[in-house]
């Protein structure tokens, strides 16, 4: 998929690891897309807040993710029992294989797997495992952005499983998998967009998904 950055489009850091409160975050980019964007259902009765949208080279926006929940910071593994518990829905707009805006070349078509490469990244960023210095994390997230691709490539592998959730009401089948670091799963709407997301500390088994109606009430 080509867009801005190869990772799941995140509020920036703060010094520390910390994320940037939602609050300096806005609707705009959510605004641009041309379709729907999904989050968790009614049930949850939780925080809701913006995060950032990715855009392919022309601008036109691709995908975006929402959270729920704790807002989570980068939080090294050794601090287990105190982790946050959040669920980040991210939408990506279904589109085929394409020409670029400038008609030099084509874009690449999104998938089921593009929804849950982008989910399993967005996992990774909040991550550091624990034992391992500073200095190592990039070297680690590039060889575990590789994984992820990999695993998301591969999604009848053995690493996944299918889990049913609701998306507006209806059953629909993901792609469903739980690593040390938390749980990823990926699939489609009938509105024609796929659906990835990432959490930990929250269940993904009694989660469902709803069309969000009115973007701009979270600015």
């Amino acid at each position: 998929m080509e867009t801005t950055s190869r990772a799941v489009a995140q509020a920036p850091a703060a010094e520390g690891g910390q994320q940037v409160p939602s609050a300096r975050r806005t609707v705009d980019g959510y605004l641009l897309a041309p379709f729907p964007w999904y989050g968790l259902d009614e049930a949850f009765t939780g925080p809701r807040w913006l995060m950032q949208v990715g855009t392919a080279a022309d601008g036109a926006v691709e995908h975006g993710s929402i959270g729920h929940g704790d807002e989570p910071s980068v939080r090294n593994e050794s601090t287990a029992e105190d982790r946050e518990r959040f669920a980040v829905v991210v939408t990506v707009a279904a589109n085929p294989v394409r020409r670029s805006a400038d008609g030099t070349g084509l874009l690449e078509a999104t998938s089921v797997s593009s929804a849950a490469w982008l989910a399993g990244v967005g996992l990774l960023s909040f991550t550091w495992p624990g034992q391992m210095d500073h200095s190592l994390r990039d070297d680690w997230l590039e060889q575990q952005t590789e994984t992820a691709w990999a695993l998301a490539d591969d999604l009848s592998g053995a690493e996944w499983s299918t889990l049913s959730l609701p998306v507006d009401g209806t059953p629909t089948p993901f792609h469903y998998r739980e690593s040390e670091f938390g749980w990823v799963l990926a699939g489609s709407t009938e509105q024609g967009v796929h659906v990835g997301a990432y959490g930990r500390g929250m269940s993904a088994y009694g989660l469902g998904f709803a069309t969000i109606k009115d973007i701009a009430g979270y600015a």
